[in-house]
Formats: structure tokens, sequence, C-alpha cells
């Protein structure tokens, strides 16, 4: 039960719920505002909290592998991919900074949207691995269709918006 609040409450309720502040309290673009929001705490504090759970070695993960009783190359794998996702989590922090919330939600965004179309086809599947899948599609798609839409040309008014994308990305700060 606690962990189908935290992850709903990452994946979709905090997301909503600071970009309707934010838009309230300082305005905006709301496609941004959720953007990074959706980035932050879907892709951010999401995966940074897996990934420690995993790492940790304490988590459900290698049990999903198909054994009551992991073995030892399941639970590696299990803290390899803990690794991977405090990784995508501490790059999904970066959406709170200003011109990063575009390419920190992108990592964990895609990383979830392929991790929820993998669970999809699995047979059954848990409670808590329902609620992984959807909220993976849930957060993934967000992030991903945010991060389109926002780089689209009608949003920018550039004819040329994946090139001013990866320019801006690529330009370092000084």
């Amino acid at each position: 039960m606690i962990y189908a609040v935290v992850v709903i409450g990452q994946t979709v309720v905090l997301p909503i719920l600071s970009g309707i502040l934010e838009l309230v309290i300082v305005g905006g673009a709301p496609v941004l505002v959720f953007g990074k929001w959706w980035g932050f705490w879907g892709g951010g504090t999401r995966l940074l909290l897996a990934g420690l759970v995993q790492a940790s070695g304490k988590g459900q993960t290698s049990e999903i592998l198909g054994s009551s009783a992991p073995t030892v190359a399941e639970r590696q794998l299990t803290r390899e991919l803990g690794v991977a996702n405090i990784g995508m989590g501490l790059a999904g922090l970066f959406a709170l900074v200003p011109g990063w919330a575009r390419p920190a939600g992108v990592a964990g965004g895609v990383f979830l949207l392929l991790a929820g179309l993998m669970h999809i086809g699995k047979k059954g599947k848990n409670a808590k691995e329902n609620v992984a899948t959807w909220t993976d599609l849930i957060g993934g798609l967000a992030v991903v269709v945010l991060a389109v839409v926002s780089a689209s040309p009608l949003f920018t008014g550039s004819r040329r918006p994946a090139l001013r994308w990866v320019v801006a990305v690529t330009t370092p700060v000084r």
C-alpha cells in the first residue's frame, strides 16, 4: 500500500499539484511548467528513490525477475539497475534548473515509457507490478509528449526547433 501511495504521488499527484501551484503563483507556459515538474517528480525523485532501494538490495525488483529466492546474478543485476536509476534520477532533479527541464526529463521519461511498454505484456503481474507498469507509462508519456510539444514549431515559433534544442542543450554555460 505504501509503495502505491509513494509511486502514484511521485508520478501523478505531485507533478500536477506542483504545476498548478507554479502556474497560479508565478505563471508561465503550462507545457513547460508541467514538463519540468513531471521531469523532476516522475523522472527525478521516483527513479532516484527506486535506484536507492534497488542498489541497497532491499527492494522486490529481483523477485520480479522470476524467482522467490533471487540468485546472486539476479541480485547483482538489480543493484546495477539501481545504479542506473540513481544516475537518471539525479539527472531528473536538474529539471528545476532553468534550461535543463527538457534534457533532464527526457532521459528518465524515455526510460519509464520503454519500461512501461515492456511490462504491459507480462502475464501474472502482482499489484505492485501493475502500479509500476501504469505509472511508468503515465510518467514516461507525460514527459516525452511535453518535451516533443515544447520543441515543436507551433510552440517555439521556430522553423527548426530540433536544431534550436540541440544548440541550447550543447552550448556551454558561461
